[in-house]
């Protein structure tokens, strides 16, 4: 019997304009009406986390990949870097003036240009380009593009005097076995080509999920999880039903229970319909 649902949110509990679906919030909603909680779990943080939502009425929120966890009323589970690694990415930032963000309780801060990634507007330019777009070099190019290159840019900033739970930073992906071996004491979580989320070692979506549950007795046979990207396959391999959206990578939709529909076409309604649990 499944007490739990937890969503990720781009791709997943969202269309490609970044909005809700009237179907996925009945579905919710009816759901919650028989007794089972609802929640997130994503690589984004609580800041402005409503809005991106359309104000959802949510029970269980498992942010920056599992990092801070907490219900409406209660923190559950908060695991900031420690000072020693947040000095390493930090240093790591500024000696490569490489465009990172900073991930704290109510606010990012750091670069501006990956301030505007976080935006919705760039997942919908990036929806809109051409097959033929360069996207690999372009990558690249704004890997190395830094147009503030001042000594200790990063360092200086107000932010990282408060517990930081993820950095955001923009990368290809061939460069995440480099990143491994300067960072080893962080893990490396990707919902997306442009950027990679950066949290402390093990950090993951299903160790949020875990440590949610356990704080609100259900158990991981219990939960239902839904997802599209990277990040989202330990979970949906590891509790009672994964739900691969059908917009979702194939790595994802391989190791799913379900592959529903898209994220534009009423999936979330649709799986939730075809286990009868609405």
């Amino acid at each position: 019997m499944i007490k739990a649902i937890f969503f990720d949110i781009d791709g997943t509990l969202t269309t490609n304009d970044s909005e809700v679906l009237d179907s996925t919030r009945d579905a919710i909603k009816s759901a919650q009406a028989q007794g089972i909680l609802c929640g997130v779990a994503t690589g984004r943080g609580p800041v402005k986390i409503k809005e991106r939502i359309d104000h959802l009425d949510l029970d269980l929120f498992v942010m920056y990949n599992g990092q801070l966890v907490y219900t409406r009323n209660q923190d559950i589970y908060c695991r900031p870097f420690t000072k020693a690694i947040l000095d390493q990415i930090v240093d790591f930032a500024d000696e490569e003036h490489r465009q990172i963000i900073f991930g704290g309780r109510n606010r990012m801060d750091g670069s501006q240009l990956m301030k505007w990634s976080q935006k919705a507007l760039l997942k919908q330019v990036a929806g809109w380009m051409p097959k033929w777009f360069p996207v690999r070099s372009t990558k690249r190019l704004l890997q190395s593009f830094s147009p503030r290159r001042k000594k200790g840019r990063y360092r200086k900033l107000s932010i990282l005097q408060e517990p930081i739970y993820q950095c955001v930073l923009f990368s290809a992906e061939e460069e995440t076995p480099r990143l491994q071996e300067l960072l080893p004491n962080c893990s490396f979580q990707r919902s997306n080509p442009y950027s990679v989320d950066i949290v402390p070692k093990d950090g993951s979506k299903y160790h949020g999920i875990i440590e949610c549950i356990k704080a609100v007795d259900i158990k991981p046979e219990e939960v239902m999880v839904f997802g599209d990207h990277y990040n989202d396959i330990e979970m949906i391999k590891n509790f009672g039903i994964g739900v691969a959206m059908g917009n979702g990578l194939a790595e994802v939709k391989a190791q799913a229970d379900y592959v529903t529909s898209t994220n534009e076409k009423d999936g979330i309604f649709q799986a939730l319909k075809h286990f009868e649990i609405i």
